[in-house]
C-alpha cells in the first residue's frame, strides 16, 4: 500500500523530494541523506508516492509535475511516468508570496475563501492523499486562540492577515471530518505543532500534525556542538551563526517578518540545550543570487573551559538547502502514515524532536539530534516498526555496557 502525499508549495525542495522519489526507485541513486533509508518494517522509500501538487504560481499551475521539476533540473533526463500524471494545481493565495518575482493566483480570488478551501479537499479527496506536507514560503504567524475562531475567519471570508498555511490547515481538518484521518507535516516555521488549539482539533478528528520547520542544516549541527560543550561542562559564552543563499525562500527571507519566524525557530535551540541563555545571533542574514540553492553558511561559537581556558570553534559550510530538507521528507511521510495507523493522534515528539528546529507540542525543548536521533530509535522499537537497529545506534552498545556492569 503506497503512503499518497499531496504536496503544497511546488518549489524547489519539493521539485527536489518528487525527483530524487523517482531516481531512488529507478536505482539512479541511493538512499543518502534519508536517516532511516529503509530500516521501516510498514513502509520502505519506494512506497512513497506523490498524488497532489498544489501552487499560486501561475507559471506553474496546469503543468504536470514534471515540467515543473524540470524548471530546477533542467538536465534530468529520463522517463519518470508518475511526474507526468501528477498536474499542479492551484491553492490559496492570502498574500503568501507577497514581494516575490511570480505572478501568484489564488483560489480564494475567484470562489472566495470558504468554497476555495472546499475546493482543495475536494482536490485531496480525488487524489487519496494519505500526508499533506506544507512547503510554502515563509510565514510569519500567530496561532489561533482556537479552531472554532479559525472556522469562523474563514466562513467570514475574512482573509487579511490570515496565513495561508492556517487555511491549508483548516482544509485538512475538513477532509479528516469528511474524507479520512490525515497527517500534516509542517516543514515551514509556521506555529502549527506548537499550538495546543491546532493539536487539539487534530487529535479529536483522529488525525496528526508534525512539526514545526524542518530541520535540515548548520540549525542542527549548532545543537550538536552545543550538546558536546555541555556534556564537558564547557560553557558558551556566545553563539553566531549565519546562512546567506541565492534560492526563492533567502529573497522571501529579506521580508522582516518572514525573517522574524525563521529566526525565532533557529535561535531557541540555544537555551533549550544548554539551559540557559547566552548572546546569540542565529538568523538568515541575506540574499546573494550566485549562490542558488547551495548556501553558505558560518558558526562561531566561543567558550570557557578548565582553569579559565577560552577556546572557540569556527565552522565555515557550502550546503545544499532544498536536498538536505527533501532527504528528511522522505522519513516524515512515511512515519507519519505509520502513526496514523497505529492510531497516534495529535502530535508526536519524538519524532519532531529530531526532524524539526522547533518541536511541538507546545512548551517541549528542542534538543540536539544526537539525542533526539536516539529517542526516535527507542520509540520506533517500542512501535516494533525498525527492521534492523543502525550500527550507530546507541542500542546497539547496550548489551556491551550492561555486560561490562554486570547489569
Amino acid at each position: 500500500m503506497p503512503v499518497r502525499v499531496g504536496i503544497i508549495g511546488q518549489g524547489y525542495v519539493a521539485s527536489t523530494f518528487a525527483l530524487g522519489l523517482e531516481r531512488i526507485k529507478k536505482g539512479e541513486i541511493g538512499l543518502n541523506g534519508i536517516p532511516l533509508q529503509d530500516f521501516l518494517k510498514s513502509y520502505s522509500v519506494n512506497d512513497v508516492e506523490i498524488v497532489s501538487s498544489i501552487d499560486v504560481d501561475a507559471s506553474k499551475v496546469g503543468s504536470t509535475l514534471l515540467d515543473v521539476v524540470k524548471t530546477y533540473f533542467p538536465t534530468a533526463s529520463g522517463s519518470y511516468d508518475s511526474l507526468e500524471r501528477v498536474r499542479v494545481v492551484p491553492g490559496l493565495h492570502l498574500g503568501s508570496a507577497r514581494s516575490l518575482p511570480i505572478k501568484a493566483v489564488g483560489l480564494e480570488e475567484e470562489l472566495g475563501l470558504e468554497s476555495a478551501v472546499h475546493e482543495i479537499v475536494d482536490h485531496w479527496e480525488k487524489s487519496g492523499v494519505d500526508v499533506v506536507v506544507n512547503l510554502i514560503t515563509t510565514e510569519y504567524t500567530v496561532p489561533p486562540k482556537s479552531f472554532d475562531q479559525l472556522r469562523e475567519r474563514i466562513r467570514s471570508g475574512e482573509s487579511r492577515s490570515l496565513p495561508a498555511t492556517y487555511a491549508y490547515l483548516y482544509a485538512a481538518a475538513v477532509y479528516a471530518e469528511t474524507v479520512k484521518p490525515l497527517a500534516f507535516v509542517n516543514a515551514i516555521p509556521a506555529t502549527v505543532a506548537r499550538s495546543d488549539a491546532i493539536v487539539r482539533a487534530f487529535e479529536e478528528r483522529g488525525s496528526l500534525v508534525l512539526g514545526d520547520d524542518g530541520a535540515s542544516g548548520a540549525t542542527p549541527l549548532t545543537s550538536d556542538i552545543l550538546e558536546y560543550l555541555a556534556e564537558r561542562s564547557r560553557v558558551p559564552r556566545g553563539v553566531v551563526q549565519f546562512n546567506i543563499g541565492g534560492n526563492l525562500d533567502f529573497l522571501a527571507l529579506l521580508d522582516e517578518e518572514r525573517n522574524k519566524a525563521k529566526e525565532r525557530t533557529k535561535s531557541s535551540v540555544v537555551s533549550d540545550v544548554l539551559g540557559f541563555e547566552v548572546p546569540t545571533f542565529i538568523k538568515p542574514t541575506g540574499f546573494v543570487e550566485y549562490l542558488g540553492d547551495r548556501k553558505f553558511v558560518s558558526m562561531h561559537i566561543e567558550y570557557v573551559g578548565f582553569n579559565g581556558a577560552v577556546d572557540e570553534i569556527v565552522v565555515n559550510a557550502r550546503i545544499n538547502d532544498s536536498p538536505a530538507l527533501a532527504g528528511l521528507l522522505v522519513d516524515l511521510v512515511r512515519l507519519a502514515k505509520v502513526a496514523l495507523e497505529r492510531g497516534l493522534r495529535g502530535t508526536i515528539y519524538e519524532v519532531n524532536s529530531f526532524y524539526m528546529k522547533n518541536p511541538g507540542p507546545e512548551g517541549s525543548r528542542s534538543i540536539s539530534r544526537i539525542v533526539a536521533y536516539q529517542l526516535l530509535l527507542d520509540w520506533l522499537l517500542r512501535l516494533g516498526e525498525l527492521t534492523a537497529i543502525p550500527r550507530y545506534s546507541v542500542h546497539n552498545f547496550i548489551p556491551e555496557l550492561r555486560k561490562l556492569y554486570g547489569l
